[in-house]
């Protein structure tokens, strides 16, 4: 049986998206200037939030498009504790790395859910192709999850890109959504935010099996000189 008093082995934080440096930049000034009443757990219930606001603003921007705001709002206050509650547990060296690790990714797992599932409820797209980028993001979990187990590595980016590059795309698609409408003239029972979304669960499915097959490989050969 595990012994949960026994720290997780350290992982390499892997991080090369576009935005890395100048974000972390950010974070660090944030950090440095967070008042101590704010802990990371408050920043990780504030991510919880924001993701609860992502959601409300799709649902009801079938009453009216300005309720988008919300989930445009939402997105940064996601964005602000969802990046900064790890962030200031490093700063303040106050990490709790299996509580930590558990619980940050539990809610990353529960915030994209709602998010998602908030885009499959509005009127710019079809719950069907939502559910096709969330498997794509669920898929892309447990290949992250799998290689953070066997390898010893947590990426937190692929193809240069990681969460900030995929929250700024899906801010521009909902201010494209604000501005156009729900649209399903495209091809007859599609709109293009539909397009959009299905892509980059494509993307991402496609990822997840390209990224299994050059794992497994490298695996094979490491066990191989064993």
């Amino acid at each position: 049986m595990t012994d949960l008093r026994q720290a997780p082995p350290a992982l390499d934080r892997i991080q090369q998206n576009w935005l890395a440096t100048g974000e972390r930049r950010i974070l660090n000034w944030l950090c440095a200037h967070m008042p101590r009443a704010i802990t990371p757990d408050i920043l990780t219930a504030t991510g919880m939030i924001g993701a609860v606001m992502v959601f409300l603003g799709y649902v009801a921007s079938n009453w009216g498009v300005a309720w988008l705001a919300v989930s445009l709002v939402g997105y940064a206050v996601q964005w602000f504790g969802d990046s900064l509650d790890g962030s200031l547990a490093r700063w303040r060296r106050i990490e709790r790395p299996s509580y930590g690790y558990f619980i940050d990714h539990s809610c990353d797992g529960l915030a994209n859910l709602l998010i998602v599932a908030g885009i499959g409820l509005s009127p710019f797209v079809t719950m069907d192709v939502a559910m096709i980028a969330l498997a794509g993001y669920l898929l892309m979990s447990i290949h992250t999850f799998l290689s953070a187990r066997v390898v010893g590595e947590l990426r937190l980016s692929y193809l240069a890109a990681g969460p900030t590059e995929l929250r700024l795309m899906l801010i521009g698609m909902t201010v494209m959504m604000w501005v156009l409408g729900p649209d399903r003239g495209l091809f007859g029972i599609i709109s293009g935010f539909d397009l959009f979304v299905g892509t980059i669960g494509a993307i991402l499915i496609l990822l997840f099996v390209v990224q299994t097959m050059t794992t497994g490989r490298r695996l094979a050969a490491q066990e191989r000189r064993r």
